[in-house]
Formats: structure tokens, C-alpha cells, sequence
């Protein structure tokens, strides 16, 4: 049989994803803020676009309703679509560079006086102090040798955000010495005649620092941490002291019997001072923290009128965009544009319509979403965390008729201003649990009795887990001792053994 190559023509169907679509679905996952940004960038890089003013008047908007173009839709019928093509203009020598068209500033449009009238603020930087530079400051103050201030600075660029040190000593001045060492070498003069820092310099540089504000900064960890507070209190003899000081691990495992033997204290006066210990703050660098405030700007508005609970857009600070008439009257005249001017006319009236239109598209899924959470979750406004049932992804997606993966789309860091507070649409979903009559209830909702239960229980004779299932089995919810261990820990709920006072 004779080998060779060859064609053969056939049909076949594929699943393609068009990458309209794509953008379409990081649209619906943009949180509101990264939304105003992106639809004020294409503002600016297409013209077929135009801002559509809050000022203007409402009988306006009506008539151009009805007579041309209506504001966040996307029906153009006398437009050219992107696939449709242009007839080749006559060489009649009076071709039109569609760049002067944009850059025009013809009689009438009015579109660069708009644009150039109108400025938008963008997010800018802004260098904030750390707990570095809050430190820098205060050793600048102190009298110090320029030898022992470059290795106080070698210190500070040690320490965490939390104020710990994150490196040890010896590694410190490891590499303090090394530097000085490479130095030498390349300048050509006996590196073991070098002026190395010793131990002794860096310990006490190290309590140097660790008299720094804020009190404990500069610790190695966090019995460290907590001695360096209570000398700073002048507490540095207090029963508190010796606990962190003597027998640390048995006061983080609550050994109150084994404390009382090794201090000769009560175990009454232990606890007292554990309490004490707990106002301390263990993370003191985070007060002076560089890191950035998140401002939440809720997505969705959920309002009480009446006996209903209404579903708003909170959308008053996006740009509402729509096709610009003035465009569409040029991009009309096709025989005046050559090939490439052509093409661009076409992909951009194209780009204009679908973005008009997946606005539009996010816009009603998530009110579709939000809508069905509310009347799914009304017992949660009307009561609280109590009356959360339990709720998931592919019920919403069945209900309003989407896939699973778009729902999750909308709900991704997205919140709502509810009359219960400015929530995670993420809070509404949760896993449930049956009850004794049938119905079922939030693991949310079962958290919260749980806490409930643990905060009123008697100190002296905390609750265990498998008292905690009694409680709640008589309250009608039938639940597991395991998944109420589970509950715990993630309520950050010690076990009844360390939460017993005595």
C-alpha cells in the first residue's frame, strides 16, 4: 500500500469557549471597586463609549429610549457587526483617516470638551510607617557610636511585623561579620584584623532594642515577649512574672496542680494572675504596622420596606456607560474608511456592544443571586445567626437557572449592607444539620448555640463535648460529639479540662 499525505475535508463539533466569554465571567468576578477601575479604563481606550451623566434630565433619557439608543443595552441594528463586511470605498480621493475622526474636535460632538472637563481620581500609593521606621526614630535618639547604630539597624530590619525578632543573634551578627570580611578582602587588607562584632556586643544590643516602644518589641518569642511587658509595668517580681518565668508550658497547658506545687501559691491566685497575663498584648508590633486598612464597599444593599426585604445595586459610584450615538452616526458612513480604519471601526463598535451588554448581564445575575438568598435567609433578618438554614451553591444555581461556577463567580469577595450588618455573600452559605422535626439548620447557626452554651456554662464545671451533644440533641438537633470537637476548634474553644476554674 502506497504511504503518503494527504487531505481530507470532514465536520465536527467542538466546545469552544469564545473569549468574549471569558471577560464576561472576570467581569461578574470583579469585587465593585476593581470594577469602577476597569470600566473607566475602557472608557478611555474606546471611543464608541461614552459616560452616561447622572444630571441628565429624565425626559430626555425617555426620548432617547425610544428614539435611538437605550442606556445599558446593546441593539444596534443600523451598526455594522464585526463580521459583516465592508464594501471597499471608491477611490474617490476623499478618504477619511478615522484617527482624525477620533481625534477631531468637530461642531456639535462635544465628546473631548466632555472627556477633558471631566477628571477622574485614581488610587495612588502612599508610603505608610511601619514599625521599622517607628523603631529607626527612637534609636536615632539614642547616644550611640556609629559602630553599635549600624548593628542596632541590622537588628530592626530583623523584626517581623508581629515585633519579634525573626532571626537569631548569631545569624545576625553571621552576617554583619561576613559583610565586613568581604569588604576588606576587596580593598586588599587582612580580613582577620577586621573589627568583628562579638556575642557579647550583640546580646547587648538586643536588650537595647528590647527597651524600644512598643514594650516586648524585639522578644524571641512569647514568654520572652511577655517578661519584657510586665518589667516595662515594673512588674518584674509580680506572681505573674515568676509564672511566665518558672513554668511557662504548664501555664499554657492550664496544669494549675502542678503550678500550685512549684510556686506554693493557691491555684485560685494562679489564675489570677493568668488573667492578668491575658491582657498583655502578645503581638505588640502589630500597633505600629505598615500594613493597609481594608475598607469593604458592599456590592449589594439589602433594605427592610415595609414586610419586604428589598434587593438594591449599590452602583451609584460606577460609570454607566452606554454607545455613543455621535460615533455610530460616523461608523455608519462606510465607503470613507480604508481597510485598516475599517477594522478598527468594526472591533470597536463590536467591543463597545458587548461590554454595554455584559454590564447589564452582571448586573441581573446578581440581583437574581441576592434576591433568592434573601428569601431563602429571611429568618437570619428577622432573627439573627439562629435563623440561618442551610444553603449551597448548586441550589442557588438551581433555582435561578445558571451553573454552579457562575454563582460562585457573583458571591466571590462580594458583600452586602444588610439591616444585620455589612456581610460576606459567602455567610449565607453554609453546610446544615437535621433536627428532630424534620427541618434543618445551619452549621453557622449551630456554631453560635454552641458558643452560646460555652458562655453561659458554670466555670467550675465547664461543659464537655459530650455534654454539649446532650444540650443540643434536647434542643432538637442531632449531632455528632466529633463534630462538635470540630466546631469547637474552629470557634478557637478550649477544651473543658482548660476552660475549668477552680
Amino acid at each position: 500500500m502506497k504511504q503518503g499525505l494527504g487531505q481530507i475535508a470532514g465536520m465536527r463539533q467542538e466546545l469552544r469557549i469564545n473569549p468574549r466569554l471569558y471577560q464576561a465571567m472576570d467581569l461578574l468576578y470583579m469585587p465593585l471597586l476593581e470594577l469602577q477601575q476597569h470600566l473607566k479604563t475602557e472608557l478611555e481606550v474606546n471611543p464608541f463609549l461614552e459616560l452616561v451623566e447622572p444630571e441628565e434630565d429624565e425626559a430626555e433619557a425617555e426620548e432617547e429610549l425610544a428614539e435611538e439608543q437605550p442606556v445599558l443595552a446593546a441593539e444596534t441594528t443600523e451598526a455594522p457587526a464585526p463580521t459583516e463586511p465592508m464594501g471597499e470605498a471608491p477611490d474617490t480621493g476623499d478618504r477619511t483617516d478615522w484617527d482624525e475622526y477620533l481625534n477631531s474636535d468637530d461642531e456639535g460632538t462635544g465628546v473631548r470638551e466632555e472627556r477633558e472637563e471631566r477628571e477622574w481620581l485614581e488610587p495612588v500609593s502612599i508610603a505608610r510607617r511601619g514599625l521599622g521606621d517607628h523603631l529607626a526614630e527612637q534609636v536615632a535618639l539614642l547616644e550611640l557610636s556609629d559602630r553599635e547604630r549600624a548593628l542596632a539597624e541590622e537588628f530592626i530590619g530583623d523584626i517581623g511585623d508581629d515585633g519579634y525578632l525573626a532571626v537569631p543573634v548569631a545569624d545576625i551578627l553571621a552576617g554583619v561579620n561576613g559583610r565586613i570580611r568581604a569588604a576588606l578582602e576587596a580593598a586588599g587588607r587582612e580580613a582577620d584584623e577586621a573589627p568583628y562584632y562579638t556575642e557579647a556586643e550583640g546580646e547587648r544590643m538586643l536588650g537595647i532594642v528590647q527597651q524600644l516602644d512598643p514594650p516586648g518589641v524585639g522578644a524571641r518569642d512569647l514568654r520572652e515577649c511577655l517578661l519584657l511587658q510586665l518589667a516595662d509595668q515594673g512588674r518584674q517580681d509580680s506572681l505573674a512574672a515568676i509564672v511566665v518565668r518558672d513554668g511557662f508550658e504548664d501555664l499554657v497547658a492550664r496544669r494549675w496542680s502542678e503550678l500550685a506545687r512549684r510556686t506554693g501559691r493557691t491555684p485560685q491566685e494562679l489564675q489570677a494572675a493568668a488573667d492578668e497575663l491575658a491582657k498583655l498584648d502578645p503581638k505588640p508590633g502589630l500597633r505600629h504596622s505598615a500594613a493597609r486598612d481594608d475598607y469593604i464597599t458592599p456590592d449589594l444593599v439589602v433594605e427592610r420596606i415595609g414586610q419586604e426585604y428589598r434587593v438594591f445595586l449599590n452602583d451609584a459610584g460606577t460609570p454607566r456607560l452606554r454607545v455613543s450615538r455621535t460615533y455610530q452616526e460616523l461608523a455608519r458612513d462606510k465607503k470613507r474608511f480604508d481597510t485598516e480604519s475599517r477594522e478598527f471601526v468594526a472591533s470597536k463598535l463590536n467591543a463597545a456592544q458587548w461590554m454595554v451588554q455584559a454590564i447589564e448581564q452582571r448586573r441581573q445575575t446578581m440581583l437574581k443571586v441576592m434576591t433568592y438568598i434573601v428569601d431563602r435567609q429571611r429568618d437570619f433578618f428577622e432573627k439573627g445567626v439562629q435563623g440561618l438554614k442551610p444553603l449551597t451553591l448548586r441550589e442557588v444555581a438551581d433555582v435561578i437557572g445558571m451553573h454552579e461556577s457562575t454563582v460562585s463567580r457573583v458571591t466571590n469577595e462580594k458583600f452586602a449592607q444588610t439591616p444585620r450588618g455589612v456581610l460576606p455573600l459567602k455567610f449565607f452559605f453554609s453546610s446544615g444539620l437535621s433536627t428532630s422535626d424534620g427541618e434543618d439548620v445551619s452549621a453557622r447557626a449551630i456554631k453560635d448555640q454552641l458558643r452560646k452554651l460555652v458562655d453561659a456554662e458554670d466555670p467550675k464545671k465547664p461543659l464537655t463535648d459530650q455534654e454539649i451533644v446532650a444540650r443540643l440533641k434536647r434542643d432538637g438537633v442531632d449531632i455528632a460529639r466529633r463534630t462538635v470537637a470540630k466546631y469547637r476548634d474552629q470557634l478557637n474553644i478550649l477544651p473543658a479540662r482548660m476552660r475549668k476554674r477552680v
